[in-house]
């Protein structure tokens, strides 16, 4: 009887460890987390307040409509917008063509749809430019000069130059420059030709004609010298993994802002007509300029020298 005791006992006192050692279920897999806020960067284009002051209300209209509240973060240059998808958690971008190309290529960000302006255009293209009166009107006469470039990931400020000094058979345009740097906006690029910092400048043609209507001077003491091809206009990209439910609902609030009176007042704030869905193919002309020099977009650095 007593022996039946202890062996009671010590079976009891053994449970736990059993119940330990038996084998349980697998732990439920974590669910993907409920995307209720989309954090969105923006290129610096222009000046901070001007980007802010555009951008803010489309984001709340989209945030209304979409059900995702829409958070901005203006970068301070237009790489880090490839480096902030990870360091800053970014979901998305408004992107220019080249920036796009690359997030594409190495991060797999999808692009959704571009502003149609109001003079019913939904492209922009790269311009060269100088002095009227720096006598500076080929390839040729650039040798020893200053160029003022915007961006190395900017395709008006940087691609379209690199693609003008290959076509004139310039293969190291450092060596040939006297002066090569980064103004890190177009404004910038633009003031500071005006400005004789530059001889030479890069940009994209909507910013250069919008500071054209503001000032003058632009218009009177400047020629451009080169266009590039039309690329997209600035265009929303979300990463792949972006829940598609969400995806869907913040595409259908920017093709149907303009049917929608709200819509409306927030688009001509902006700028805009309407948004146009976009697609890869309409970036072809930045996949020939990087073939033409040998620039491999999924291992390009971006990063200012």
């Amino acid at each position: 009887m007593q022996k039946r005791l202890i062996v009671l006992t010590l079976f009891v006192l053994c449970l736990p460890l059993f119940a330990a050692c038996s084998p349980q279920e697998p732990p439920a897999r974590a669910k993907k987390p409920h995307v209720d806020n989309l954090l969105i960067g923006l290129i610096p284009e222009q000046n901070i307040f001007s980007q802010m002051e555009r951008y803010e209300p489309l984001m709340a209209y989209l945030g209304r409509k979409s059900g995702t509240k829409m958070k901005l973060k203006i970068l301070p240059r237009y790489g880090n917008i490839v480096d902030n998808f990870n360091t800053s958690g970014l979901d998305g971008a408004f992107f220019g063509s080249f920036t796009y190309m690359l997030a594409h290529a190495k991060i797999g960000v999808e692009v959704l749809a571009r502003p149609v302006s109001p003079d019913n255009t939904s492209t922009y293209y790269g311009l060269i430019f100088v002095r009227k009166d720096s006598r500076i009107r080929t390839a040729r006469d650039m040798k020893g000069k200053r160029f003022a470039f915007v961006d190395k990931a900017t395709t008006a400020g940087y691609l379209l130059p690199l693609e003008y000094f290959h076509k004139n058979g310039i293969s190291n345009y450092k060596g040939y420059l006297k002066e090569a740097y980064f103004a890190g906006t177009h404004e910038g690029a633009i003031y500071d030709v005006l400005n004789r910092k530059a001889d030479i400048g890069a940009a994209k043609n909507t910013v250069f004609h919008r500071l054209a209507k503001a000032d003058p001077r632009i218009m009177k003491e400047m020629i451009v010298l080169e266009r590039s091809p039309d690329v997209p206009e600035n265009a929303l990209a979300l990463r792949k993994d972006i829940d598609a439910s969400v995806r869907g609902r913040v595409m259908d609030a920017l093709l149907k802002m303009h049917l929608d009176p709200d819509g409306r007042k927030v688009l001509e704030q902006f700028g805009a007509q309407r948004f146009i869905e976009t697609r890869n193919e309409e970036y072809d002309i930045i996949v020939k300029y990087a073939v033409d020099i040998h620039l491999n977009l999924s291992t390009y650095d971006y990063k200012n020298d």
